[in-house]
């Protein structure tokens, strides 16, 4: 018989044990993939899901979410007849600062950051400034444009980045990058000589959306470049969405009047306005979020991906719920437009592999 070795005399070797009421230790194992999927979903709703379920249902919450605040924004606006665009959106940043408070300082969704300095929180202010432009001049454009004219408009944003990234920077795209837009423009045009439902001012408005949109993305790579200034996109909601009510709240009290107690007055007899009122704020501020979760679990690359077919998508949508007339030449420029925004992400992809 070979006398059993004890543990100390085996170290570097699974311990055998002598008896029965020898200790038992654990010894740390590579973790095999269903270990590894249940540390990641520790114990939440992941648990229940697996990983490409939950990534699907994140992704279609972010569609829902998008399409959802532009048919509620447009029903307010056009059909329900609240014709106060500018208040609506400071209840939208009232509702994103105060769900971003919850969901940063009590649920932890992503780690609370301070502004360090008065000169972040002046940068900060600029691009509220400019967010609160774009989201105005695209609440009110609904009033006037169908939702499907909307998003055609808003699809030409690459065509104004690459416009303000070469003024304000100074920074020059290749050739191939001009080339893709000319399709987004011309698409446009094409769909704007053919819109059965245009309306000039509304035409105007989405076009100042969709060029302050680029220039918040430009402006901010600007102002926030530095490591010590960056803010993680939820924080910097937390902060711009108070300082865009604050910046809305004299617009709506001297262009739209008493417009919170003409909203207190009407939601007494109608309670339905009230439910619409929380829905579309609550949603404007889904929008945010689910952003924020579909880069988490996929990649900036895929929200852009699914940002190029939003616009078809919500297009789509908005004919079949509100029936307004399109016809082959708007079709067809609307197409143009969603490739022309295709074949710019194409490529902004290949010139920045060439320069790396």
């Amino acid at each position: 018989m070979v006398e059993a070795q004890s543990w100390t005399t085996r170290r570097g070797s699974n311990p055998r044990l002598e008896s029965p009421q020898d200790q038992v230790l654990d010894m740390p194992v590579t973790p095999t993939a269903e270990i590894r999927q249940q540390q990641y979903s520790n114990g939440g709703i992941t648990s229940l899901v697996s990983p490409n379920v939950l990534t699907a249902l994140i992704i279609a919450s972010w569609y829902c979410s998008n399409i959802g605040v532009l048919l509620l924004n447009k029903y307010l606006l056009s059909f329900y007849g609240y014709r106060y665009p500018i208040f609506l959106t400071m209840l939208h940043m009232l509702s994103c600062a105060t769900y971003s408070l919850v969901a940063i300082k009590w649920l932890e969704v992503v780690p609370f950051q301070q502004i360090h300095s008065r000169k972040q929180f002046f940068k900060i202010l600029a691009l509220s400034a400019i967010f609160c432009f774009s989201v105005v001049c695209g609440n009110t454009s609904l009033r006037y444009l169908p939702v499907s004219f909307n998003q055609a408009i808003g699809a030409t944003t690459p065509f104004f980045t690459a416009i303000f990234a070469f003024v304000i920077t100074c920074k020059k795209e290749t050739a191939e990058v001009y080339l893709a837009l000319v399709p987004v423009v011309l698409g446009i045009v094409l769909a704007s000589n053919s819109e059965p439902l245009f309306h000039l001012f509304g035409f105007l408005m989405a076009l100042g959306s969709t060029a302050g949109r680029a220039l918040k993305s430009v402006v901010q790579g600007l102002l926030l470049s530095s490591d010590a200034e960056k803010l993680h996109s939820m924080n910097l909601l937390l902060y711009m969405a108070p300082m865009a009510a604050m910046i809305l709240l004299p617009f709506t009290l001297y262009i739209e009047g008493n417009v919170a107690v003409v909203t207190v007055e009407k939601a007494k007899g109608d309670g339905f306005m009230v439910f619409l009122l929380i829905g579309n704020a609550t949603v404007a501020y889904l929008v945010n979020l689910t952003n924020f979760l579909v880069t988490k679990h996929t990649s900036a690359l895929t929200l852009q991906v699914l940002g190029n077919a939003k616009a078809a998508v919500a297009a789509v949508v908005s004919v079949l719920i509100f029936r307004n007339p399109v016809n082959i030449m708007g079709i067809t420029g609307f197409a143009a437009t969603v490739m022309g925004v295709v074949l710019y992400s194409e490529a902004k992809k290949r010139s920045k592999v060439t320069a790396h």
